[in-house]
């Protein structure tokens, strides 16, 4: 969610925000559904050519590409879902999910990097030699640009459209193409006789996860109990709808994120002579300047209060 820069010098309709935030789930589908594919194959390849030249370091990160792979799918799922329209069970529809498969992202990601750091820590106790170390540095280096690409995909359209678990996930791809690198001057040293950094490589990769991890847990779970901590919003908001005719003040501004939406209940002070015309009339306009300021907008509700006369 975010402000716009123009506020509301060009107010675009509710019908324009509904169909490019479609559009967004829909390109964000298509590109985790992508990524899956693309990490089952890059994992597959280094765990072969890690076991094939005993690198731990590469196997380490082919086994983090595949669970990434897991994670790209969880997300493909929220993405599908969250766009279902409310039914009789969930009346404010299924935006939560997108936020939910991101905690489950990262929940995973710390079993993951808890599994990769052990294997590193006993490999470090007993450093071996590797077999041609040469296919795997080729095999890290054609890894980690294939994953550069991909999650500089994700990354654009996850700012583009605002979802959180997009954004993990491209957060996952990102650390998924550094490891790769990271692990690639690991496996350099150790062709180069210090064998122990291999090991060494595979910590580094697994604290990382760790720390993308958290952030991802932090921010899904805040957005799961309904925090907005974007207190901007709210001032940009209240000047905005104080402009509007009809308006005598704002009482209250409540929003709460909804997946990659904004939505919330707004309370104004009106004239108390307003006829239901005049006030359907003036929502209407309400609702074009909170949709030209939230971007994208989810279910705005207005609350009209008659202003008290002295």
């Amino acid at each position: 969610m975010s402000v716009r820069s123009d506020l509301i010098s060009e107010t675009p309709s509710l019908l324009s925000v509904t169909f490019e935030s479609t559009n967004g789930f829909q390109t964000a589908e298509k590109i985790a559904k992508l990524s899956v594919l693309t990490l089952v194959c890059i994992g597959a390849v280094e765990l072969l050519v890690g076991f094939w030249t005993g690198s731990l370091g590469l196997r380490a990160d082919g086994v983090d590409s595949l669970s990434d792979s897991v994670i790209s799918l969880i997300v493909w799922l929220g993405l599908h879902y969250s766009r279902r329209r409310p039914d009789a069970r969930f009346h404010f529809g299924y935006h939560k999910v997108e936020s939910f498969s991101a905690l489950i992202v990262s929940l995973g990601t710390v079993g993951l990097a808890a599994f990769i750091l052990y294997h590193s820590y006993q490999a470090f106790l007993n450093p071996t030699p590797l077999n041609s170390p040469m296919a795997a540095l080729i095999t890290l280096l054609a890894c980690g640009a294939v994953s550069a690409y991909r999650a500089s995909q994700m990354r654009g359209i996850a700012k583009r459209s605002g979802l959180l678990s997009l954004r993990a996930n491209a957060n996952n791809s990102i650390k998924d193409a550094t490891a790769s690198f990271v692990v690639f001057v690991s496996v350099l040293g150790s062709s180069l006789g210090v064998y122990s950094l291999d090991a060494i490589g595979g910590m580094i990769i697994s604290a990382y996860i760790f720390a993308v991890a958290y952030v991802a847990i932090r921010e899904s779970t805040l957005i799961l109990l309904d925090a907005c901590e974007n207190p901007e919003m709210v001032g940009v908001l209240t000047r905005a709808l104080r402009t509007v005719e009809g308006v005598k003040s704002i009482g209250s501004i409540r929003l709460r994120p909804s997946g990659p939406y904004l939505t919330g209940i707004i309370s104004i002070l009106v004239d108390g002579g307003k006829t239901i015309s005049e006030t359907e009339e003036l929502r209407r306009k309400l609702l074009d300047v909170v949709s030209a300021i939230i971007e994208p907008v989810g279910e705005i509700s207005f609350i009209f209060r008659p202003e008290a006369h002295s």
